[in-house]
């Protein structure tokens, strides 16, 4: 007798695009780069929800330094359910105080970190010690991670059940898009206004433990839009939402989400979500600057441009069912996730 196993996977694979930017994110209190070591994270509890989600793409924003291919790294696997992370590596490290000059004489790259913590959280998964959870993931990843610097870091992991696993450390993000309206989003960790939380080289900073550990359980046809600050700080919800129902595919969302995250970026009329946020934590020019065409960006700067230059990593997948054979040679229907993506590079107007 058949036995209908029900299991989902990511059904659509990674899109990346790369937008790289070299601009450290600030401390708006007093204009110097977020460091980790001296923003030991406060107790708080592991808030856990319950909903559902799909894959990738990035876009890299870039003002020299080209070849290096951005600060932000990723990967997606269709592994069992499926499993992908983004990590977004802090510049703001290589600028910083003393430690900076010492860096800087070493050429330190902040890319460097980000992208061994992404490699390093790939040759974990057949770990047994993982067993699908990706807080574990994380923990194995950075313990292994010897480069110098920090990065926000997401991963998310799909079981066969339709539960997807999170774990979030800072301000890489996820969103849940079912039946034309999100469904679920991760939350944001921040010190302060545009310091995120971070995984660092330091004692003193932000480790597994300070991750954001959510569960969502997926339905068929839900999508899932995942990417690096760079994304949700040029892009709102509706906007999201929008491309995703337009576009024929994954990899065409994951494309277009990354475009349109890079117009923005560089509009000097679009009034992003960085800058909308600024404001509601009371950074805003003076009325009169304001008669002159003057808006916040960044360290109390007056440009007339409303977005936030940024690298840009997107993900976006889909849930799907398919069947496979079982074990006794009968048919069960499983959320199978077959990768199709594509990679773009799209350069930056500056």
């Amino acid at each position: 007798m058949d036995v209908a196993r029900p299991a989902r996977h990511l059904s659509s694979p990674p899109a990346a695009l790369r937008i790289r930017h070299q601009r450290p994110k600030r401390d708006y209190n007093g204009g110097l780069p977020c460091f980790p070591p001296f923003a030991p994270s406060p107790p708080h509890p592991y808030p856990v929800s319950s909903f559902s989600t799909s894959p990738p793409l990035l876009l890299s924003n870039s003002r020299g330094q080209a070849a290096s291919g951005g600060e932000d790294a990723f990967f997606a696997k269709s592994d069992a359910g499926g499993v992908f992370a983004i990590a977004d590596g802090v510049s703001g490290w290589v600028i910083f105080l003393k430690l900076s000059v010492i860096w800087a004489e070493k050429d330190i790259n902040p890319a460097l970190f980000s992208r061994e913590l992404i490699r390093n959280s790939s040759n974990f998964l057949n770990d047994e010690e993982i067993n699908n959870d990706p807080q574990i993931l994380l923990m194995k990843a950075h313990a292994a991670t010897s480069s110098v610097g920090s990065a926000t870091v997401i991963i998310a992991m799909l079981e066969k059940t339709g539960t997807l696993k999170i774990a979030s450390v800072g301000d890489c993000g996820l969103k849940v898009i079912r039946k034309g309206k999100v469904m679920f989003s991760t939350c944001p960790q921040e010190h302060y206004f545009d310091c995120p939380y971070q995984i660092s080289s330091e004692a003193t900073g932000q480790t597994y433990q300070d991750a954001v550990v959510c569960s969502v359980n997926l339905v068929e046809g839900d999508m899932i839009v995942s990417g690096s600050d760079g994304l949700f700080d040029n892009i709102f919800d509706q906007e999201i939402i929008s491309v995703v129902s337009e576009s024929p595919g994954v990899d065409e969302a994951a494309k277009a989400l990354a475009e349109l995250a890079r117009k923005h970026s560089v509009d000097v009329t679009f009034d992003s979500p960085y800058s909308m946020e600024a404001r509601s934590k009371g950074f805003d020019v003076p009325w009169w600057k304001k008669l002159l065409g003057a808006k916040l960006i960044g360290m109390h700067k007056l440009f007339t441009r409303c977005g936030k230059m940024d690298d840009i990593t997107v993900i976006v997948a889909q849930v799907k069912t398919v069947t496979v054979p079982d074990d006794e040679g009968g048919d069960v229907e499983e959320q199978n996730g077959n990768e199709q993506g594509s990679a773009a590079t799209v350069p930056s107007a500056q």
